[in-house]
């Protein structure tokens, strides 16, 4: 029931919503259905950049995709918990680790979750900034990769989104908005400080070929 609820939202109404009204283009996705499972890290400057990375999955891997979103936002109340968690399929993790408790550690949870067999889709930056303006990753994805190095992670790049639903702002308006994605990579260490240098450049050399110009 919910894999079906899940593809009917993402894979037509959602994704056809945010074509025509909003104007998304997706990039072409198909290449992940070859992965047995990733985590797509996305800049993060507006509530429809989770829509638009589940509305741009092949309809095969939408259940399987998990959105990561703090508690304290989304699941505010045990009922927001359940319909997040249904409709959108995401995992909830508090803000904060907590090491002594592993059943409340966000990094616990993204890593279980993984080793349930479920990709995720995460946003480095920690929280929405401002449009096409990036912030510094936090360390949480290096913790997670230097544990599963084995997990490829995908750059997505979103453009306009927070153009056409800024923060703070809850009217959604037309904009030419996008969605680009990388390859599928491999961290080339297991030292944090390695992988989120690894990120910075690959993402910085997609963001630069999405604007039309070349990395420095």
């Amino acid at each position: 029931m919910k894999k079906l609820t899940l593809q009917l939202i993402y894979t037509f109404l959602v994704r056809w919503f945010l074509k025509l009204f909003v104007g998304v283009k997706f990039d072409d996705s198909s290449f992940l259905v070859e992965e047995k499972q990733f985590i797509i890290l996305a800049n993060h400057n507006s509530h429809l950049d989770t829509m638009s990375l589940m509305a741009s999955l092949p309809r095969s891997l939408v259940h399987k995709v998990k959105p990561v979103a703090a508690l304290d936002h989304f699941g505010k109340t045990k009922f927001q918990e359940r319909m997040s968690n249904f409709f959108i399929n995401t995992l909830l993790i508090p803000r904060k680790r907590d090491k002594e408790n592993p059943a409340n550690d966000p990094i616990h949870k993204m890593i279980q979750a993984l080793d349930n067999g479920y990709s995720l889709i995460l946003f480095p930056e920690g929280t929405r900034g401002e449009p096409e303006q990036e912030q510094p990753l936090k360390p949480g994805i290096g913790l997670v990769l230097s544990q599963r190095p084995d997990v490829k992670f995908v750059p997505a790049y979103m453009k306009g989104m927070g153009k056409s639903m800024p923060k703070g702002d809850n009217l959604i308006l037309p904009y030419n908005a996008s969605l680009t994605y990388g390859k599928a990579t491999h961290v080339q260490s297991t030292k944090v400080g390695e992988i989120l240098s690894q990120l910075e450049e690959i993402y910085l050399d997609l963001k630069n070929k999405t604007d039309g110009h070349d990395a420095p």
